[in-house]
């Protein structure tokens, strides 16, 4: 990986990848079985305070920049680097990004349904929906991340 393009794209995309690949696994791990816990009206006033506050930004910037250095990186090695051993993880890796970026389409707004919601039984049907959507999205992060991590012991 000669291409100094190429390393700073695919240096971006790993550690976005990264901590992506870790705020949806503490949502995942964490966040989401504490509404078992707490109940989905506590849990739901939490994520309004948090996830759809400052978490919006946050996640937007994340999922936002990991997917655009993600395609960039697999785009930056297709066109100047096509017979590297690396490759494959790091199309691999597009594909998967892509697989998140379109869960996503479904998850944020589930989410944000939340807002309108007070009955409980409802919140309860919006949160295992969400999970559902939440355990691809997270799957597809946490391959994308495997992948960056495959490249970078092909590089090694």
């Amino acid at each position: 990986m000669e291409d100094i393009l190429l390393k700073a794209s695919f240096a971006t995309a790993t550690t976005l990848t990264g901590l992506l690949c870790g705020a949806s696994l503490d949502q995942s791990i964490k966040q989401l079985p504490a509404r078992h816990v707490i109940g989905v009206t506590a849990f739901s006033a939490y994520a309004r305070a948090a996830d759809l506050r400052n978490g919006v930004i946050w996640y937007a910037v994340l999922g936002i920049g990991a997917a655009l250095a993600s395609i960039a990186t697999a785009v930056l090695a297709w066109k100047g680097h096509a017979e590297q051993s690396y490759n494959l993880p790091l199309y691999l890796g597009a594909i998967f990004v892509v697989c998140h970026t379109i869960c996503t389409t479904q998850a944020a707004p589930t989410y944000h349904a939340q807002k309108k919601i007070s009955d409980e039984a409802e919140l309860t049907k919006l949160f295992n929906k969400f999970e559902m959507i939440q355990t691809f999205r997270s799957t597809f992060i946490v391959l994308n991340f495997c992948c960056y991590i495959w490249a970078l012991l092909i590089l090694l």
